[in-house]
């Protein structure tokens, strides 16, 4: 068991940082912990919400909203951005149109573009893609402003299909590839103008637009699958239902060659708290907790990073934030000796 900053201090070139689990398990505070601790160290570091519901405003006490990166007030070298969902969308849909015009023109198919842009529109994933496009741009954009990217990523189901959609996309663009290679080699063939149509297929616009998102996509994939840049870390409560879909999205992460970080538990009564209180209905989910924190231990006891105690407030403002950052950060071998006796 390697506690988190154990973990952190053996990688110490990883760039892109990933919190993600179930909703309200604390994504949001885990990440703005791991940013925190970059930016006390000095490091330029970025915090940015890809989650449709933000809460760091809430969190820092600050407005964040409107999709541009500010500097946090109070910590130096942090800076955070709530991504807008509907910007990311409105963007990708002006992209993916001006592609589509594009193909329609140089196939000579004389139809409006609306019908397909509405369709391509409908896909249940074109706004997953549209965040997918957006953390792309951060990744390669942004990483030569910032030391250290932490992304808090939406519910874990949507957070991994948006990770996943890396795989995905590069077997789509490599096929779009193909497809417009076929298409300009039968154009040349068929041609009684082989010279000038061959000169115009190497200027082919939309064949450039193609191998540029795909030299993009290498460039994004790589650093996604290197444990060395990237880490992905899960976050869940010692309860049953967090727990099961921590272990099943890891299964799908690994699955996606994506480098999972560890995990953070949440929210754990600790023995102290019981210390000198009656109350029936705490010492029952104290005990109920203890069965769930034997099967974390069980089925992902190597990947424990931390164990964050629950607090009898909402973890708001800068004083919040550096007490989940001490906890966080405690030796974690110490507490599950502690909390699995």
């Amino acid at each position: 068991m390697q506690n988190l900053n154990d973990y952190l201090n053996a990688h110490p070139d990883l760039r892109f940082i990933f919190t993600g689990g179930k909703g309200g398990v604390g994504k949001t505070v885990s990440a703005a912990v791991l940013a925190y601790r970059y930016a006390q160290e000095g490091k330029r570091t970025l915090l940015a919400s890809l989650n449709p519901v933000h809460s760091l405003s809430s969190l820092f006490g600050q407005d964040l909203a409107g999709g541009t990166i500010k500097p946090v007030r109070g910590v130096d070298n942090l800076f955070a951005i709530e991504v807008s969902t509907e910007d990311a969308v409105e963007r990708y849909r002006q992209n993916v149109g001006q592609r589509i015009r594009e193909f329609l023109k140089y196939a000579d198919i004389p139809v409006d573009p609306k019908t397909f842009i509405d369709i391509a529109m409908t896909n249940p994933a074109f706004e997953e893609s549209a965040m997918f496009d957006k953390m792309s741009d951060m990744m390669l954009m942004q990483s030569g402003e910032y030391d250290r990217i932490v992304f808090d990523t939406a519910a874990v189901a949507n957070a991994v299909r948006l990770i996943g959609l890396s795989k995905i996309y590069g077997l789509w663009l490599g096929r779009l590839i193909e497809s417009r290679k076929e298409a300009l080699s039968l154009r040349v063939q068929l041609s009684f103008r082989k010279e000038k149509v061959a000169q115009e297929v190497a200027r082919d616009p939309m064949m450039a637009d193609l191998m540029a998102m795909n030299e993009r996509f290498i460039k994004v994939k790589e650093l996604l699958v290197n444990p060395e840049t990237t880490a992905f870390f899960f976050v869940t409560l010692p309860l049953s239902l967090p727990i099961s879909v921590v272990k099943r999205f890891i299964e799908m992460v690994k699955g996606y060659d994506i480098p999972v970080g560890g995990v953070i538990v949440n929210q754990v009564i600790t023995p102290q708290v019981l210390v000198g209180t009656a109350d029936e209905y705490l010492t029952n989910k104290y005990k109920e907790q203890g069965a769930y924190l034997h099967i974390i231990d069980q089925d992902l006891g190597p990947l424990v990073r931390a164990y964050v105690p629950l607090y009898p407030h909402e973890v708001l403002g800068l004083d919040s934030l550096r007490q989940a950052a001490e906890d966080m950060f405690r030796p974690v071998e110490a507490v599950a000796g502690e909390l699995l006796a």
